[in-house]
């Protein structure tokens, strides 16, 4: 789960500033305030007038008596102990704010008749960032949601002070896990834009839902892969119901995690939909440079990645200077330029500027067949002792491939509130033009 940003009261501050540098007319005065604490933040859940989810849980004397999670186990931590072995340290597979998650699983010597099933359980930190609330959110969405790009929540467990979570096992781990990986990285170009797709049907449909979801936490670290690549969103424990009827917006208090979180919803507290839409721009780009997305260990201009990475994805020799050099060969140049544009649409500083969810699925998709094929061409030329090369870039031979050493140049400064959203076809078209500048 995310944590609050006023632990980190003076990056909020400097990504305030930014933003009103970006969208106040020139001259106008404007307050600038470190987090909207006094915002309301109890719309978790609420049912709308045309049905939807079950009503909020407020504790979990109303959980347990509340219809809506009849697919949902309640077990005994007894049973928890059993499933992990006493909770063995060996069987950790992660550790964050909510507290530690533990393999497990859970077969008729915990439960009499329970068909085997693996499971990851998380054991909720009573001391950690998050709280019951989280903890109850969680169980409120994932109880009662069920999509192919989601968890599932197969059950929980609440006894005195132990509040734990059971979800299928996601054999491959975190996104996260592999992005970063200094060696060893096995996300080809086509595995990134399968799970990029994944995540993308994920939160679509929550967006699309009866009554709108916003996740609100979006990050590798939330996105969970299994044996063959699925990626599925995990971690709810932010989500919120979004705005219903006349309602713009949803009010609330600012969080999240650093780098993720859209400049207006960091500097107003107003959470939408298209919040979403710009984390997944940042995933999106982590995908595409390999980097994460707030870095202090890089140079200083290059300790936010947004800032400074989104001005060069529209210079198609700038982008092939900063793409992962792992992914080298792997991609063609239409199809890079396409993802790279949607990446640029999804940062755009103006929340009307960012496409919805579904037309993020529509490009991605289009991408699929040809990443399928093009992952078989070079699985069957490997397996042969061969190589290949299906795109190089090699002969531009200015700079280096990260950027490291090149001119700095000012941030750009996002569209502006009237600006109409991108073609992507048309700005494809427009990034094969010649490009004469360097960075």
């Amino acid at each position: 789960m995310g944590i609050c940003f006023s632990a980190e009261e003076q990056y909020q501050f400097s990504q305030q500033q930014n933003y009103q540098k970006k969208t106040s007319p020139a001259g106008k005065k404007t307050a600038v305030y470190l987090m909207k604490s006094d915002c309301q933040d109890s719309s978790v859940g609420k049912v709308s007038a045309s049905g939807g989810l079950s009503l909020a849980p407020k504790n979990i004397k109303d959980l347990q008596s509340n219809p809506g999670y009849e697919n949902v186990d309640i077990f005994t931590y007894e049973e928890m102990k059993v499933a992990t072995k006493q909770f063995r340290p060996d069987y950790i597979l992660g550790e964050g704010g909510f507290g530690v998650v533990y393999k497990g699983v859970i077969d008729d010597s915990v439960r009499a008749g329970y068909k085997s099933t693996k499971v990851a359980i998380k054991e909720l930190n009573p001391e950690g960032f998050q709280g019951d609330r989280e903890w109850l959110a969680e169980v409120n969405y994932l109880g009662q949601l069920s999509h192919p790009n989601l968890v599932k929540l197969i059950g929980y467990c609440c006894e005195d002070d132990h509040r734990l979570l059971v979800y299928e096992y996601m054999a491959m781990g975190s996104l996260e896990k592999h992005l970063f990986r200094r060696v060893g990285c096995t996300l080809t170009w086509s595995k990134r834009m399968k799970i990029a797709l994944d995540a993308a049907k994920g939160l679509a449909f929550l967006h699309g839902a009866e009554r709108s979801i916003i996740y609100r936490d979006l990050k590798t670290a939330n996105i969970l892969l299994d044996e063959g690549y699925n990626a599925k969103l995990s971690d709810f424990g932010l989500a919120k119901d979004g705005p219903r009827g006349d309602q713009t917006h949803v009010s609330t208090r600012v969080m999240g995690t650093y780098g993720y979180a859209a400049p207006e919803y960091v500097m107003t507290g107003h959470l939408t939909s298209r919040s979403d839409v710009y984390g997944f721009g940042v995933l999106l780009l982590e995908m595409l440079l390999g980097k994460r997305a707030m870095d202090k260990s890089r140079p200083c201009r290059e300790h936010n990645l947004v800032e400074w990475a989104r001005p060069l994805l529209n210079h198609n020799k700038k982008l092939l200077r900063i793409i992962d050099p792992r992914m080298d060969g792997q991609y063609g140049t239409k199809a890079l330029m396409k993802v790279a544009g949607l990446a640029y649409q999804c940062l755009s500083q103006n929340p009307k500027g960012r496409p919805l969810m579904n037309h993020v699925v529509e490009v991605l998709e289009t991408l699929k067949d040809d990443g399928d094929a093009q992952e078989e061409v070079m699985t069957n030329l490997h397996s042969r002792g061969k190589s290949v090369t299906l795109y190089d870039a090699s002969s531009d031979s200015q700079g280096t491939r990260d950027g490291d050493g090149q001119r700095r140049r000012r941030p750009e400064s996002g569209r502006s509130k009237s600006e109409a959203s991108v073609d992507t076809d048309k700005y494809v078209s427009a990034l094969s033009e010649p490009d004469t500048t360097k960075i």
